[in-house]
């Protein structure tokens, strides 16, 4: 059951823009569900609600009680629709800068998160709310999910990752024909090209949760260094890739994840970790 007043619930968002909340799935731990809350705006990424994400991930990002997280918006009808234009149409060049600059300290931050992240995709994830949704470790999507980057249509590019994470994602060729068209993309091309991960027409948060409740059984500490070592090989060679691969590999074997899951593995146990 979800929890809205729980006492993992420790953070106050500072406006009604983002809430949130919890699924327990024992004493111990759960997952944190996160809501962009601008229906009325098809959950557009003002700077303030940039800023509100930004803080919240950074407040659950060492609580032991939250070990996943869902990222989604309120409605049916978008994820997040894309930056707020209406504030964009009024920046400088030296203003949209910052602003590209933001939305990156954002979706770094998501990517490289030592939990895993799914993005539950309801609707448009349209410019900032794809690239918002490409930072996320997994997706799924609602069957009415529609993406694009229709940056180009604006006159303007895609400025909060999207040259970069989509191509690493789906290969340059559909990369660039999402980005150069500007067009839109439906959930079954999306999963279709490996844009999202699976399409979920009923009951997208709790298919997502039933989804993530099976990751995070896992040990905490190989969810982190696998994410590490994943995010590292898509920055550097093969080869450099390899040898962090092994030095992360000899630290799981420093931490007490290890000798629980092993011993679990000789006993014919379920490990607790």
């Amino acid at each position: 059951m979800m929890i809205e007043n729980n006492s993992v619930l420790k953070y106050k968002p500072r406006s009604e823009i983002v809430k949130l909340s919890y699924y327990p799935i024992n004493d111990n731990f759960g997952v944190l569900v996160i809501y962009i809350n601008r229906p009325d705006k098809l959950n557009a990424l003002s700077e303030n609600v940039l800023s509100e994400l930004i803080n919240v991930f950074d407040y659950y990002l060492d609580d032991d009680s939250v070990r996943g997280i869902i990222l989604t918006g309120v409605g049916d009808k978008a994820f997040v629709a894309g930056a707020d234009i209406k504030q964009m149409s009024t920046m400088n060049s030296d203003q949209a800068y910052l602003y590209s600059k933001k939305g990156h300290e954002l979706c770094n931050l998501v990517s490289n998160y030592k939990k895993p992240i799914i993005a539950a995709v309801n609707g448009f994830a349209l410019g900032g709310g794809c690239e918002l949704a490409l930072s996320c470790h997994i997706r799924f999507s609602s069957s009415n999910a529609v993406f694009a980057q229709p940056e180009v249509k604006l006159g303007i590019i895609a400025g909060w990752g999207g040259t970069q994470r989509l191509f690493r994602l789906i290969g340059p060729a559909s990369a660039l024909d999402i980005l150069l068209s500007g067009r839109m993309v439906n959930a079954e091309e999306a999963k279709e090209i490996g844009l999202i991960n699976g399409i979920f027409p009923n009951n997208l948060i709790e298919e997502s949760l039933s989804y993530l409740k099976s990751i995070i059984s896992n040990s905490p500490n190989a969810l982190d260094l696998t994410i590490e070592a994943l995010n590292y090989g898509l920055n550097n060679s093969l080869v450099d890739s390899l040898e962090y691969e092994s030095k992360l590999f000899r630290d799981s074997f420093k931490h007490n994840d290890s000798k629980v899951g092993l011993s679990a593995f000789l006993k014919k146990e379920k490990p607790q970790f």
